[in-house]
């Protein structure tokens, strides 16, 4: 059986905003590496279990040619742009089509390419053990992650109680994320796991699930493949553009009975918004982060960024919780308990006519 890995790269990471840019979202930044971006990091994790022609990035038509020119080690045709906006579950049944252009066997693990993870190894060894389930068994398979904190900005799965000795478990439910005090309840019970959006699936698994619980895409599988094959781009814009929007979690995850889950043995975070970096950056002595020409005096648990490409240096003076964003074109002034809330700015300037800063 080939494997294959699917990389979601379409999302505009407006919450970390100056940085982030519609043409350059936080999958093409550095953020959680100084070398790497966020998509080199993920296509060099997956590669020594994968190799990169068997690797396919699924993105916007904005953002292919973008990710074509910042990864030249994947041939421009993993590439994929959809060819309208559309949710995860069209966007895994055109992966799916394109696969079966290439081989007719052929299991899949669907990645993003926005999530830190700390441990390469113990990633490709967890993505290794899912894969060969889902292959085995013909099962929908998921990485759950061991909650560390109460976490309202996820969403979690339940596991069955008690818990079996079995490395892979029954999926009970998935739950949409919760608030604080049932985030605490859910972390103190020992029966839930983050829910991490990583997938492992063969492609006719996965193809019976969508004939099953969402036969409007499912069936569109088969139309895509041939398309695809013919390449009848018009026709392929067409079948697409036809499709609900729906997720996979919602459409498939949630309803099928063959979900399993396997407990994450590497640090993971989803990279969320700006103070998600205190949690993956090193932190100096007062806990803050800095990037570029930063001075700080009498200044605590603050991120402060400069990415200034001409001479300038941001100076901090007796601030605590802050995050600060310097671009050439912008400024972010923000606290870190309102960094989830970036996207408001950005909204703001798209209403307001200042689409140049976006």
């Amino acid at each position: 059986m080939s494997r294959f890995v699917v990389i979601m790269a379409g999302g505009s990471g407006e919450r970390f905003w100056p940085s982030s840019r519609m043409r350059k979202p936080k999958q093409l930044l550095r953020l959680t590496s100084s070398t790497q971006t966020m998509l080199e990091e993920a296509v060099a994790r997956i590669e020594p279990l994968i190799p990169h022609e068997n690797i396919i990035v699924i993105t916007s038509a904005l953002l292919r040619q973008p990710i074509i020119d910042a990864m030249p080690m994947l041939p421009a045709e993993n590439v994929i742009a959809e060819p309208s906006k559309r949710n995860t579950a069209p966007c895994l049944a055109l992966a799916a089509a394109e696969i079966q252009t290439r081989s007719a066997n052929a299991s899949m693990a669907v990645l993003t390419a926005d999530h830190f993870i700390g441990d390469a190894e113990a990633f490709r060894r967890d993505v290794d053990a899912a894969l060969t389930f889902a292959e085995e068994h013909q099962a929908l398979v998921t990485l759950g992650i061991p909650p560390t904190r109460p976490e309202t900005g996820y969403g979690y799965i339940e596991l069955p109680t008690p818990r079996t000795a079995d490395q892979l478990q029954h999926v009970v439910r998935f739950k949409e994320k919760p608030t604080f005090d049932v985030a605490l309840d859910y972390v103190h019970s020992g029966a839930y796991m983050w829910n991490s959006g990583m997938f492992f699936w063969t492609v006719s698994a996965l193809t019976t699930a969508m004939m099953e619980h969402l036969p409007e895409v499912g069936s569109a599988i088969a139309t895509m493949t041939d398309e695809l094959a013919a390449k009848n781009a018009s026709a392929l814009a067409d079948t697409f553009s036809s499709l609900p929007d729906i997720s996979i979690d919602y459409g498939v995850m949630e309803r099928a009975h063959n979900v399993f889950v396997l407990p994450a043995t590497f640090p993971w975070d989803d990279v969320g918004s700006w103070d998600a970096l205190t949690r993956m950056r090193t932190c100096d002595a007062s806990e803050n982060v800095t990037d570029g020409d930063v001075r700080l005096l009498d200044t605590h648990d603050s991120i402060v960024v400069n990415e200034a490409t001409h001479e300038h240096v941001v100076t901090v003076l007796g601030i605590d919780g802050l995050v600060i964003v310097h671009t050439n074109d912008a400024t972010l002034v923000t606290t870190k308990s309102k960094a989830q809330e970036v996207k408001r700015i950005v909204t703001d300037l798209r209403k307001n006519g200042r689409e140049q800063f976006l």
